[in-house]
């Protein structure tokens, strides 16, 4: 080994290299002389991160720092998880995906895959990998990127961003994670334009090739790296259930966009729940925006309508979807198959056909719980909420459109609209509200308070599937740590507890497929399987 360590971001010490190995790998004169520790580099670096004066340069710092050295970027990262993930991640990261080519410096370890060149996939791979034991890939093939749409081979920076915080949050091994983007070509004529786009300069293949395309990354994936646990992120509404539905029984997958903000939301309701005392099964569910994500969370949530006894058509009777024609009818025939088990038919009400706006279906349904996938800004409105909490006492409302700009409304809209009553959980990061004497802390239904523990508990799991009982067990771990007893208490734990509630939630994970006899190997001692898979940043 020779000076190149300097350029292993997975060995580099940087100064805290000390005069035995800086002698021993002939590191001598190639760094200051004073040996640091990894505590007095992590406060330097925290220090020029502070210096930055805006997000997007405070990100390209953190950026620069992952690229050099993991450890310290990680000490670094778990020492601020809140205040850095809307750095890291969401919504920062939206203005990084979009100048992703122009800003591009270094490859970090992803796994550029392309639609041209299909044959060349296993050997991608096994590039990227570099001999390394990989047990997690987060995959994207960027089509529908946190609401900014089609953004091509720029979104290879969801797929790092999301491992980021798997490892910041749960402890993944940075070793063992892989970023792959699958490049299928883009429709952002911005992009196809653009001279320095680093992607398929041609408009996205779909059909048949793309199927194939797909499903020969998958094989040689879990050819390659079999005790792999895979993450699909941001693929479009016309392929992301279909990917989901055609492998989830073969292999140990998650879609994030479709499973996790639908364990995140169903963890909302039940925190709510547990503050208004009201029972899930006396709930009318109500979600506009009815892509892939909103008809994910509301299977989520019909699941657990089932694990509370209801059958299928009793529980199917407290859901309803509106989208831009309005509120969905079986009679439809642009449905997606997602949507149409929650579809209702017209003879339940006498003027079906006026029913082609939120409005006009908060007036109709009178929902309890209202959920926000729609991406369409300030559809919430004042007229619509009060509408709904008249007809119950504490609304549960959850505008989860992001970035900031595409949110449904604001909390504290919300709040001032219903004197204080909705129980809120929003999309994007909200401070506390200070309203009528009572200070209101306002859940952020963030897929990371989930996806890191779901991570962990399967990969610490070794588990031979992900199904919907360790998805329930996970959702029912995260309500059960809301403070029910405290005025203006958040339906969901903060940011700031990641690491402490994503173990939590692993091992709620790992003690159900234990329960279910679906790990790999037996596991007697939950809380170590778990402990025991966990990284620590430390030289």
């Amino acid at each position: 080994m020779t000076a190149s360590i300097l350029n292993d971001p997975f060995q580099n010490k940087g100064t805290a290299f000390t005069p035995e190995e800086r002698h021993d790998l002939g590191l001598e004169g190639l760094l200051p002389p004073y040996v640091e520790t990894l505590t007095q580099q992590t406060a330097q670096t925290y220090a020029q991160y502070q210096s930055k004066p805006t997000n997007q340069l405070k990100r390209q710092y953190l950026m620069t720092v992952f690229n050099e050295n993991r450890i310290l970027f990680y000490n670094l990262f778990s020492q601020h998880v809140a205040e850095f993930m809307p750095i890291v991640y969401d919504p920062t990261i939206a203005d990084t995906i979009e100048r992703y080519s122009h800003l591009y410096n270094a490859p970090q370890e992803a796994a550029f895959l392309s639609i041209d060149h299909p044959d060349d996939i296993q050997d991608s791979l096994k590039n990227a990998a570099a001999g390394r034991d990989i047990r997690l890939i987060v995959v994207t093939d960027a089509e529908g990127i946190l609401g900014i749409g089609d953004w091509g081979t720029n979104g290879v920076a969801i797929s790092i961003g999301k491992l980021m915080v798997y490892t910041a949050a749960a402890g993944i091994d940075p070793k063992q994670v892989l970023p792959v983007m699958l490049d299928a070509g883009t429709n952002n004529q911005q992009l196809l334009d653009d001279p320095l786009y680093l992607g398929n300069h041609h408009a996205r293949i779909t059909g048949s090739q793309y199927d194939d395309f797909v499903d020969q990354f998958v094989t040689s994936a879990e050819a390659l790296f079999p005790n792999m646990y895979l993450h699909f992120e941001d693929f479009g509404r016309s392929h992301a259930a279909k990917i989901l539905k055609k492998y989830q029984d073969k292999y140990t997958i998650f879609n994030d966009d479709i499973q996790g903000t639908g364990i995140i939301v169903l963890a909302a309701v039940l925190g709510a729940l547990a503050i208004s005392k009201q029972n899930l099964t006396d709930q009318t569910y109500l979600c506009f925006g009815a892509g892939s994500a909103g008809a994910g969370i509301a299977k989520r949530v019909y699941g657990e309508y089932l694990q509370a006894g209801l059958t299928p058509a009793e529980a199917k009777a407290h859901f309803y979807l509106v989208d831009k024609q309005g509120l969905l009818f079986d009679d439809d025939p642009t449905l997606t198959p997602e949507q149409k088990p929650f579809a209702r038919k017209r003879s339940e009400f006498d003027h079906s056909e006026t029913l082609t706006d939120l409005a006009s279906a908060v007036a109709a349904v009178h929902p309890t719980i209202l959920v926000g996938t729609s991406t369409q800004p300030g559809t919430f409105t004042e007229a619509i909420i009060k509408d709904m909490a008249a007809h119950t006492p504490r609304p549960i409302i959850m505008p989860l459109s992001n970035p900031t700009k595409l949110a449904e409304a604001k909390a504290e809209d919300l709040l001032k609209w219903t004197d204080g009553k909705a129980l809120v959980a929003t999309g994007i990061p909200t401070p506390d509200i200070t309203l009528n004497g009572i200070t209101y802390q306002i859940g952020q239904a963030n897929n990371a308070l989930v996806y890191p523990g779901l991570g962990l508990g399967v990969i610490a799991g070794k588990t031979t599937t992900l199904n919907a009982e360790m998805i329930s067990a996970a959702a029912h771990s995260l309500g059960g740590l809301v403070d029910a007893s405290k005025p203006g208490a958040a339906v969901l734990p903060p940011v700031t507890k990641l690491a402490q509630f994503s173990t939590t939630v692993a091992e709620a994970v790992v003690q159900s497929a234990v329960d279910q006899q679906l790990t790999k190997e037996p596991i007697t001692d939950v809380k170590q399987a778990v402990a025991d898979t966990r990284w620590t940043p430390k030289y």
